[in-house]
């Protein structure tokens, strides 16, 4: 399992158009609209796709000027390393 949040910015007036299109990503969803242009976003792996798919659609969302990775976490267990 891997979760990430990202901050999205954009226009304030683009919020709607931004949040729609945020929300047919796969595994993503609008955890708060600032109401400035500032947008949380949390994504999260699931069957068939993997979260770096889902954030470079975000990066892909008309109006959104930037996105910043702003937290990641993983439960994956890695193997030891054999020394």
């Amino acid at each position: 399992m891997k979760i990430v949040s990202l901050l999205l910015k954009f226009l304030p007036h683009h919020a709607p158009a931004v949040c729609a299109a945020v929300a047919a990503v796969d595994g993503a969803s609008v955890a708060h609209d600032h109401g400035d242009g500032r947008m949380i976003v949390l994504l999260e792996d699931g069957e068939g796709y993997a979260v770096s798919d889902s954030i470079i659609r975000v990066h892909q969302v008309p109006h959104v000027m930037s996105v910043t990775l702003a937290y990641e976490y993983s439960d994956e267990t890695l193997a030891p390393e054999e020394v």
